[in-house]
């Protein structure tokens, strides 16, 4: 991603102009059907065999008509740069740039889980850059540059509530050739491995060789099997994805441009994808300028273009699957660190909600809580995306 001079700033951007569509509303009542099953207290094994019966208890709750969406503005720590659920512990993760992870519950934060700010370099695009937790809640996982500017992809254990920093794990650990395009983004994928974003090594022009060179793990997102510590690249073609998002068995790829263009990318969560860099910068040739062959290739949904709403470098986000505003549901949502709006996209066409929210500012982020609800995370404050029923 691309800061400004105080913050991280990256050199380029890419893809075209979003399609203005009528918002998300309805002009009708929604109806939300939830289903809760009963809590058992037995502390006898359950029976070998099956019951026809059921005790469930199904409630239908109509919403009121969604008139808007809106940001409700949390309390922040300084340069919040993820949120995730903490699902084992009821609450969420936040973390910070500069290296510290804090609980939160109901929007409120409380105490400091992990801090290894000494560990991690913070400056410009570098420094922790992503937190992902284990379905238990007990370990966490975090990618930050370590000493010599080296990404670092470790694990850290929780004891009595708190995750303790000598329990470090170091997963995966490579020597960065410069000082940007470090990706970012880390997430578990449903077949239990943790995926990583990695840029293509830094600099400009895919310097390095690292975009269609398969024989690395630069320029791609990267399949980390946590028990072995086994690391391999799962697909390429990428400059610099700083956040993707994997919802099933899709992944949705923002990656940040060089001169022109941003672009987001849909795919399958399958392996030798191959998105284009730098052969292409959005859907248009980079390399060669003209006449590039594009066969094979796995071309953006969304090409954004520099000339669209002062975009500079995209900040991918994530499917909306909360409770809230079912409205969104299936929706991907995503913004830019210039232009600062809220756009989504779902079968190939893109809404614009700025509108609704306003600008932002400096959008770096987004993150999820336990209940599902999405957030928008700038440079110095913490966005909750919520439904306007009038």
């Amino acid at each position: 991603m691309r800061w400004s001079i105080v913050v991280l700033l990256l050199v380029c951007a890419a893809c075209s102009q979003a399609q203005e569509l009528a918002p998300t509303t309805s002009s009708e009542p929604i109806a939300v059907t939830t289903t809760e099953q009963p809590v058992s207290t037995s502390t006898e094994p359950p029976p070998t065999t099956t019951s026809t019966s059921s005790t469930s208890t199904t409630t239908t709750t109509t919403l009121p008509v969604l008139q808007s969406l809106a940001y409700e503005e949390l309390e922040a720590p300084g340069f919040p740069i993820h949120l995730i659920p903490w699902l084992g512990e009821g609450g969420e993760l936040l973390a910070t740039k500069a290296g510290r992870i804090i609980a939160m519950a109901d929007g409120v934060l409380g105490e400091v889980v992990l801090d290894i700010n000494e560990r991690v370099i913070n400056s410009g695009e570098r420094g922790l850059l992503a937190i992902a937790v284990s379905e238990g809640g007990d370990l966490l996982y975090v990618h930050y540059s370590g000493s010599n500017s080296n990404t670092v992809v470790s694990e850290f254990r929780l004891v009595a509530g708190v995750f303790d920093p000598a329990s470090e794990r170091v997963l995966l650990q490579l020597r960065q050739p410069a000082s940007n395009h470090n990706g970012g983004m880390i997430q578990f994928g449903p077949d239990g491995r943790l995926y990583l974003a990695l840029g293509d090594g830094g600099r400009s022009n895919d310097v390095f060789g690292n975009g269609q060179n398969q024989d690395t793990l630069f320029g791609g997102i990267v399949a980390i099997d946590v028990d072995t510590t086994e690391a391999e690249l799962f697909q390429y073609g990428l400059r610099n994805p700083w956040r993707f998002w994997i919802d099933s068995d899709t992944i949705y790829v923002a990656d940040v441009g060089q001169r022109r263009y941003e672009e987001v990318s849909v795919a399958p969560l399958e392996p030798d994808v191959n998105y284009g860099w730098p052969i292409t910068e959005g859907l248009h040739c980079f390399r060669p300028a003209s006449e590039c062959d594009m066969s094979g290739l796995t071309l953006p949904v969304v090409e954004v273009s520099h000339s669209d709403s002062g975009t500079c470098s995209i900040t991918g986000g994530v499917v909306y699957r909360g409770m809230a505003i079912p409205e969104l549901n299936g929706v991907y949502l995503y913004s830019d660190f210039c232009g600062g709006y809220l756009r989504g996209l779902v079968d190939g066409e893109v809404t614009d909600y700025t509108d609704q929210v306003g600008d932002a500012g400096k959008v770096v982020s987004f993150g999820t809580d336990s209940d599902g609800e999405v957030y928008v995370l700038t440079t110095d404050s913490l966005l909750k995306l919520v439904p306007d029923r009038g």
